[in-house]
């Protein structure tokens, strides 16, 4: 397999992961999700989870469906994003709530390490690194 191919399968599946977190945000994940709101978002954790959720499912079909000439631009946008999210990581891990199997401190730290991951993964599926 070619450099190209497999950086097409790369982001077609962060693409889709991201469409499948996205609908879970809003159908039955919710509850879940909203363990990972920090307390300082000023809207309510439902909002929030559905604000994400929408933006995941538009992220995700973006990075499916994107041509060549606007791969980079997306990738930087689910970078952004991905490092956008960060923060609820670390508010999930810093409040010890429980969620998504995370149910132990070194748990949700060991998640922490994983953010820097996805943001490498869009960046260099979609050509910019």
């Amino acid at each position: 397999m070619n450099e190209k191919t497999a950086k097409k399968i790369a982001r077609i599946f962060l693409g889709s992961s991201l469409i499948y977190a996205g609908i879970s945000h809003l159908t039955f994940a919710r509850k879940e999700f909203q363990a990972q709101v920090p307390d300082w978002v000023p809207l309510p954790k439902d909002d929030t989870v559905v604000y994400s959720g929408i933006a995941e499912v538009a992220l995700g079909s973006s990075l499916v469906l994107t041509d060549q000439e606007h791969q980079q631009t997306v990738g930087k946008i689910a970078a952004a994003f991905f490092t956008a999210v960060f923060p609820g990581n670390v508010s999930q891990y810093v409040n010890k709530r429980d969620a998504f199997g995370l149910d132990t401190d070194r748990k949700r730290f060991i998640r922490l390490f994983f953010q820097p991951v996805l943001i490498y993964w869009a960046l260099k599926s979609t050509d910019n690194l």
